[in-house]
């Protein structure tokens, strides 16, 4: 006797088909399951076996074997559960169901029959319409997220006796429809607001642009100062996602488990802020079986590195690639996975091991020697990778007590977008460049030129000010952007001297404050 029921599973960030295969025949009762099969899913036989008898059908005392195939792919996890019991029961001819070939069905099973949510659904979805079957059975918890992929019938269900009675009845049967657009509009809902922040006009400014060019900032200033309160404002003024950016950063979600139930769609931007003492395998991703890390779930967002110079060096070294790349490539023996990370870096940081190096008010009690081992903890090649550099000043008791109403981060935000509108007109040609920030040398020279008045004030601020070489590219790439955000075809002396401000740590007069 054989059955075949049609499930999926994850591999990455994408799905791709399983067939669960039962074969039974009248020899010593065993249950075995074959296919590369986990931890978690060999522990299914149990789970399976109490929930078949506990939803009132009887398991078949014979020899039972599972094959998951493809057979060379490893599996894992415990969606497997809701078709095994299908196939067994199918097998065994306790039930007789029709369907089996046309849909694709998943869930983990409790003892008594009932089932628990799964992940990585949304891709699954996507494999599913792709590979043409008609509809798909998952978990009710799982349904939202399912209903997003148009061009696919879903069904939810309880339990295996609801599962059962479905797909006996279920041409009339009333799939789930979710409009995308409704849930776009609660996009935004957010409970913080630049107009929020007392002061700090400077820095605001300087997120701004780095907003609008997708550049990555690093803030320097001692502890109070609101460094992290900006920080967390910066995906409020970020141009909204696209349907297209919203589904891949809900893949990323899904297949990790973060997606909360009630929110079938990742719509706003999403910000990432990992403790100093989370490891590489947490902020790149790994494992023996990889998972997404802290850079691929801040994808399409922003990833914030809080007290910049205590975490560990081998973890900051492990950010240059997925900054190069946007995206992060991990190889094991048998399997090498791609996860995207295409996000802006914001990190903040102390200007020295006490703190107030940068304060007026308070006295630096650190060494000139002191300072400069505590900001090379930041490699050069990691520096390299950051254009803006500000310095964020406590904020005087005159600018917290003011009643004056600033800017929101609704008017920064158009003001963003339409730079960001403008880039993407530049480089429409340009595969895989969206914004000034990720411009090469040769998209430099081209898109960045300046005239006479404009290289002597380089020249100036090179020679004067002991800017390294590096500055140089960065300067031009933050002016070209402060110039959109202005609606400039040329770069002016203004925006220049705006973007040479935000060198702070290239200059020499640094440590002799």
């Amino acid at each position: 006797m054989f059955a075949k029921v049609f499930c999926a599973a994850t591999y990455g960030i994408d799905a791709f088909i399983i067939e669960v295969e039962t074969h039974i025949e009248n020899q010593v009762p065993s249950f075995t399951i074959v296919g590369l099969p986990d931890s978690a899913v060999k522990e299914s036989r149990e789970r399976v076996f109490a929930s078949i008898k506990n939803s009132v059908y009887t398991f078949p005392s014979k020899k039972i074997t599972i094959n998951l195939a493809p057979a060379d792919i490893k599996k894992e996890g415990s969606s497997f559960d809701l078709p095994i019991a299908l196939s067994i029961l199918q097998c065994s001819g306790s039930i007789q169901l029709t369907n089996l070939d046309k849909y694709l069905i998943l869930g983990e099973l409790s003892l008594d029959g009932f089932l628990r949510p799964i992940r990585g659904v949304l891709p699954i979805c996507i494999r599913a319409r792709k590979e043409g079957f008609k509809g798909i059975i998952l978990p009710e918890k799982n349904a939202l997220e399912a209903s997003i992929v148009d061009g696919l019938d879903v069904y939810s269900v309880n339990a295996i006796n609801e599962c059962i009675n479905l797909l006996n009845d279920i041409d009339s049967s009333t799939p789930l429809r979710t409009d995308v657009n409704e849930v776009f509009k609660r996009a935004f809902d957010y409970t913080i607001d630049f107009s929020e922040v007392k002061g700090q006009e400077n820095v605001k400014r300087a997120l701004e642009v780095s907003a609008a060019g997708a550049h990555n900032l690093l803030m320097l200033g001692p502890p109070g100062s609101g460094k992290t309160m900006l920080a967390r404002r910066l995906p409020t003024i970020l141009p909204i996602l696209t349907f297209e950016e919203a589904l891949e950063t809900t893949k990323i979600h899904s297949v990790a488990g973060l997606l909360q139930f009630d929110s079938p769609l990742v719509t706003n931007r999403p910000f990432r802020s990992p403790h100093h003492t989370t490891s590489d395998v947490a902020l790149i991703g790994g494992g023996s079986i990889p998972r997404p890390g802290e850079v691929s779930f801040a994808h399409n967002g922003v990833l914030f590195l809080d007290e910049l110079s205590e975490f560990k060096k081998n973890v900051l070294e492990v950010l240059r690639q997925p900054l190069e790349d946007r995206r992060v490539t991990i190889s094991r023996s048998k399997m090498t996975l791609e996860f995207p990370s295409n996000f802006m870096l914001v990190t903040a940081m102390n200007p020295c091991p006490c703190g107030f190096f940068t304060d007026p008010t308070k006295e630096c009690t650190c060494t000139t020697q002191q300072i400069q081992k505590y900001l090379s903890k930041i490699s050069g090649p990691l520096l390299d990778r950051i254009d803006i550099h500000i310095e964020v000043h406590a904020v005087k008791f005159k600018e917290l007590m003011s009643t004056a109403t600033a800017e929101s981060s609704k008017e920064i935000r158009e003001r963003v977008t339409n730079a960001r509108l403008i880039q993407l007109e530049r480089f429409k040609d340009v595969l895989g460049i969206y914004s000034n920030s990720g411009m090469s040398n040769k998209l430099v020279k081209k898109h960045c030129a300046i005239d006479s008045t404009g290289e002597e004030l380089l020249k100036t601020a090179i020679t004067k000010l002991g800017l390294s070489a590096r500055a140089y590219d960065r300067i031009l790439k933050v002016s070209r952007t402060i110039a959109d955000l202005e609606g400039s075809e040329k770069i002016l002396p203004q925006h220049l001297s705006e973007a040479i401000q935000y060198r702070s740590l290239d200059r020499n007069s640094w440590f002799s404050r």
